[in-house]
């Protein structure tokens, strides 16, 4: 049998070939007497997991459970139900350390002769699906792929030494535990973000806020954005429809301005290497819907209440759709662009931007609406630029462990594809 593209350093022998009947038994002890009440269910994208957990309450009566097959610690588990991300259904082990039961719809089977870790991560590979496709029928059930089990139980198995199928499946789990780590530290600090949003702006018409960095004691005052528009310590456009209606297919080009549109904004990030580009010339064209690194971006069509601050902007400007709208700040003295953007993702306003928005199969708050909507900000600006500050650097957390989780995920789906055969 062929090798890996990609081996550990000192294997060197070919593969051999197993049938998955070889190294493994199917699964045909059934529930009696009601033994095992737990009913799991096998998900594409959680794994094995308990069916009450999967569906948020319990599908199947406990008494309709004899009959079940009996999913023991380590058993494997094929679900014959197709999705985008499991082509031919999906083939997990039971991780959970306890016993439960599972529909004879599924096929379940007991490995011998065989890591466990390494068989798992094969099945994460689309490697066996050639198998299932050749021998199988996904034509009967839009939703459901048919397969014998007895047929299923021939599917050929890439078969290294035992030593070598520990590393490859330490390996991966190595992988897999990296990437639980990332993405837990990037939910914790979203949730401290979403906590601190709430408790750092005055809620309830108070003038304080919960929580505050030592040192400051004034009272916070409330503005209209209009008022600070009017007072030139912002600049944003003052009539109903800045920007224009999206450029023709046509108009587009490979680089010149960027065209940014609400789509091009989410989570506090512009998307600008990804965004579409006008000429200069369409761009000029325009006397409206600009925006310069630095400005505050809030969409407000559609997708109301995305916030970011315009940054790594390679050219003078950019155009936005009329779906966004810009604030630049002309008065830094009084007031703080982080803070700006931090105060635009607070509870208080995006709660005040959404109820404020007409409703529509489109909803959207105009430009001139926008000049109504209340700013609550401390007097001194240093207040707010520790504020915008503290916000921009769990932004940078919030990035920098989303970022590492990707790179990881790319990491393992390019080994996955070229450590088995």
């Amino acid at each position: 049998m062929a090798k890996p593209k990609i081996r550990f350093k000192g294997y060197t022998t070919d593969w051999e070939q197993r049938k998955l009947n070889e190294i493994a038994d199917k699964v045909s002890e059934k529930n009696k007497n009601n033994e095992f009440s737990e009913p799991f269910t096998n998900s594409a994208e959680q794994g094995i997991i308990s069916q009450k957990d999967y569906f948020d309450r319990e599908i199947v009566n406990n008494e309709n459970l004899d009959g079940y097959y009996i999913v023991r610690n380590d058993d494997f588990i094929y679900n014959p139900r197709i999705s985008v991300t499991a082509p031919v259904g999906p083939i997990n082990r039971n991780r959970l350390g306890r016993n439960g039961v599972m529909s004879p719809l599924y096929t379940v089977f007991r490995t011998h002769d065989i890591d466990n870790l390494y068989l798992e991560f094969y099945f994460k590979t689309t490697k066996w699906h050639r198998f299932m496709k050749l021998n199988g029928d996904s034509g009967a059930r839009f939703d459901r792929f048919t397969i014998s089990s007895t047929q299923f139980m021939e599917m050929p198995i890439p078969y290294p030494t035992l030593e070598e199928q520990r590393k490859i499946g330490e390996y991966f789990d190595s992988l897999d535990h990296l990437i639980t780590l990332y993405q837990r530290k990037y939910d914790e600090v979203k949730k401290l973000k979403k906590f601190m949003l709430q408790k750092m702006f005055p809620q309830n018409g108070q003038k304080v806020p919960e929580i505050r960095f030592a040192g400051f004691t004034e009272d916070w005052e409330q503005r209209k954005l209009g008022e600070l528009v009017k007072e030139g310590i912002l600049e944003a456009p003052l009539d109903g429809n800045h920007g224009e209606k999206h450029p023709t297919s046509d108009e587009y080009v490979d680089s010149g301005i960027p065209f940014l549109m609400a789509s091009d904004i989410h989570n506090g990030e512009v998307n600008i290497h990804s965004c579409k580009y006008i000429t200069k010339e369409r761009a000029e064209r325009l006397d409206k819907g600009f925006a310069r690194n630095g400005d505050v971006l809030l969409t407000h069509k559609a997708t109301i209440g995305e916030t970011a601050i315009l940054s790594n902007l390679m050219t003078e400007y950019a155009m936005l759709t009329p779906q966004v709208t810009y604030y630049r700040i002309k008065n830094e003295e009084r007031l703080n662009r982080e803070y700006l953007y931090s105060f635009f993702n607070s509870l208080d306003f995006q709660t005040e931007l959404k109820t404020k928005a007409a409703q529509s199969t489109r909803p959207y708050i105009g430009i001139t609406a926008q000049q109504n909507l209340k700013i609550i900000l401390p007097a001194e600006i240093d207040e707010q630029r520790k504020i915008g500050l503290y916000f921009r650097n769990l932004d940078h957390l919030i990035t920098l462990h989303q970022q590492k989780c990707d790179e990881l995920k790319n990491i393992k789906k390019f080994m996955l594809q070229n450590m088995f055969v």
